[in-house]
Formats: C-alpha cells, sequence, structure tokens
C-alpha cells in the first residue's frame, strides 16, 4: 500500500450551508479536520441502503492515489466519538484502502437535521433511479415536515419536478419496480399515470416491453385509454405477427382482439401481401366473432 498523502477539496458546503462547526483549526483549512476513522459512526438515517462493492473499490483506489478530495461531514458525539452525516461512500472506500484519518467537516446538527442533510445529499446522486428520488423526495417532505414548494428550494429542483418525482409512487408496485430495473423510462412512466384504471396500466406496461413502445406512442395509447379499460395484446399476439406492422397498425389490431376477445395472428409477405387470421375452436366461439364483428 502506497503512503496515504490527503488532497483536500471544497467538500459539501454547496449543498449544506456553511454553518460549520470548527472544532480545531488546520493550516491548510481551517473547517477540516482529521478524524479516526475508528471514531466515526454511521449515520442511521442513511437513506442509502445497498453500496455497489466494484465501485466501492474503484473508489478506493482513487482515494489511496490521491487522497479524499471531498472531505465528509460529521457530528460530535459524546466521548470524542463522531457520527457521519454524509459521506458513507468516502469513508467505506477510505476503510477498503486502509487509511486511519479522513478529513471531515464537524457540523452541529440534530436528528432531524441530520435526515435532511443525508437526503439532500442522497437527492444529488447521478446514478439514483426515478423511484430512489421520489422517495427521497417523500422522506423530505413526510418526516422532515418540509412543503413541496420548501422541498424543491433544498434540492434546487423547480417545484413541479418534485411533484412529477412524486406522483410515480401513485403507480403500481409492479410498474415501479420495472422503473428501477430500468425496463421502462421516466417518459413511459409518467405517461401511464394518465390512465385512471391500474389493470390498464400494468397491461400497457407489458405491452411496452413486449413491443418496445416509444414514450410518444405510450402517451397516445394513454390518451386513448384514459377513461376506458385496455387489455394486454402481448398475451394473446405474439410479438412476431406485429414487428412488420406500423404503431397506428398494431393499435386497429389490438382493438379486434380486444373486441372479439380471441387471438388475431398477421402474417405478411416482403411484398407486402398477407392475412389476418382469427382463430376459434367450436362453432359457438365462429358464432360469437361473427356477432362481434357484424
Amino acid at each position: 500500500m502506497r503512503s496515504k498523502k490527503t488532497s483536500l477539496g471544497k467538500g459539501l458546503s454547496s449543498i449544506l450551508g456553511n454553518n460549520i462547526l470548527v472544532e480545531k483549526k488546520d493550516s491548510l483549512n481551517t473547517n477540516i479536520k482529521q478524524i479516526e476513522l475508528s471514531k466515526i459512526q454511521l449515520n442511521p438515517f442513511q437513506p442509502r441502503k445497498n453500496f455497489d462493492l466494484e465501485k466501492l473499490n474503484e473508489l478506493a483506489i482513487s482515494i489511496e492515489q490521491l487522497g479524499v478530495i471531498q472531505p465528509i461531514t460529521v457530528r460530535k458525539m459524546n466521548n470524542d466519538e463522531y457520527q457521519l452525516i454524509s459521506g458513507e461512500r468516502r469513508l467505506r472506500a477510505s476503510k477498503i484502502a486502509e487509511f486511519k484519518n479522513i478529513p471531515a467537516f464537524i457540523r452541529v446538527a440534530n436528528d432531524k437535521e441530520m435526515l435532511e442533510m443525508a437526503l439532500v445529499e442522497n437527492i444529488q446522486r447521478e446514478d439514483l433511479n426515478p423511484i430512489e428520488i421520489a422517495l427521497s423526495y417523500k422522506r423530505l417532505i413526510s418526516e422532515v415536515k418540509l412543503t413541496q414548494e420548501q422541498c424543491s428550494e433544498r434540492v434546487g429542483k423547480n417545484r413541479s419536478t418534485v411533484t412529477n418525482f412524486l406522483r410515480l409512487l401513485k403507480l403500481p408496485s409492479e410498474i415501479q419496480k420495472g422503473l428501477k430495473e430500468k425496463l421502462i423510462s421516466n417518459g413511459h412512466a409518467r405517461a401511464l399515470l394518465a390512465v385512471n384504471n391500474k389493470n390498464s396500466q400494468i397491461n400497457i406496461y407489458h405491452d411496452i416491453i413486449n413491443f418496445g413502445y416509444s414514450v410518444r406512442e405510450v402517451e397516445q395509447i394513454s390518451k386513448d385509454f384514459s377513461e376506458r379499460e385496455y387489455f394486454r395484446i402481448s398475451k394473446k399476439i405474439k410479438k412476431t405477427n406485429l414487428t412488420n406492422l406500423s404503431f397506428s397498425q398494431q393499435k386497429i389490431i389490438h382493438e379486434i382482439s380486444r373486441k372479439i376477445s380471441q387471438n388475431v395472428e398477421v402474417k405478411r409477405n416482403k411484398n407486402g401481401t398477407g392475412k389476418i387470421l382469427i382463430q376459434f375452436n367450436n362453432d359457438t366461439e365462429l358464432n360469437d366473432i361473427l356477432n362481434s364483428i357484424n
């Protein structure tokens, strides 16, 4: 392990403000103190629960070479102990790099302020998915007792941005999970909010995944089915049946399938000719189909 030289940076003052308690002056920066890693407790209010080990190791290598550029933030506890407010990735990576000390801002903060600072720093991260951001906004509002306007001021976002993220939490859990796993985009999810029926939202969600609908296409579907039920076509129509059809043609096939409650198969040749096949199992189903068409 090479020698450890710490390079001191600007810290989190741009996010957390300048109300910093200086416990001991440093010749390089009067706002920073070197603290033993063994004396720092983790933040019990940390909203982030999962840390990517591979990325932590990459950060540890960077810290080993350059030092901790951005100090962590802590508050003073009893018996010369400290509690982390923000910077858990840097703290964990410093331990991996086998550092003994880490530069830290020391702040006076109660539990509510600690939660607020941890949430605000968490929101500033670039790798959050939309649901994680929405949940952080929700905690700022419900646990820190902020209004949406105050929340938007804390994180430097427009109030409408905060509102739009919070609305994502109204979607069914299955769709929220798909958004977290990047099966659909934030634009797809926001378009689904225009659909009032939860089952329709889920059915459209599955068809987005199976047929690769664009955000514009989902916006049109959501507009068409905002007040009426949407039946999932990816259950009845194989993806290969629709790959050569335009979006408007797919919508018509969907309407036919929904109306007759039967599988509709489209076979199309390269020259443009083809067939539309409607399957039935008995005379009763055939009569039902004919009556529906009539």
